[in-house]
């Protein structure tokens, strides 16, 4: 069986809302459906803190599931 490639996405500010948005969910309902606290998704939200490890994979599960369309970035070279 052939596993599947997993695209790595950057979970920015205007990403995480505009995921939240078609969802149409608030921070709080978010944040209960990801297990995190509404604190967080907020800090997600203003750029405070990214998304990373168990919290990146499952906003990709999300996003593939509800089918949100988003484009993979490119890392920019220095």
């Amino acid at each position: 069986m052939k596993m599947r490639e997993q695209k790595e996405v950057y979970w920015d500010r205007e990403r995480v809302r505009a995921l939240r948005t078609h969802l149409g969910m608030t921070q709080q309902e978010m944040a209960g459906q990801l297990g995190t606290r509404q604190q967080t998704i907020s800090e997600w939200e203003t750029g405070l803190y990214r998304p990373r490890g168990t919290s990146n994979t499952l906003l990709n599960i999300v996003a593939e599931r509800s089918s949100f369309k988003y484009r993979v970035r490119r890392a920019k070279k220095a």
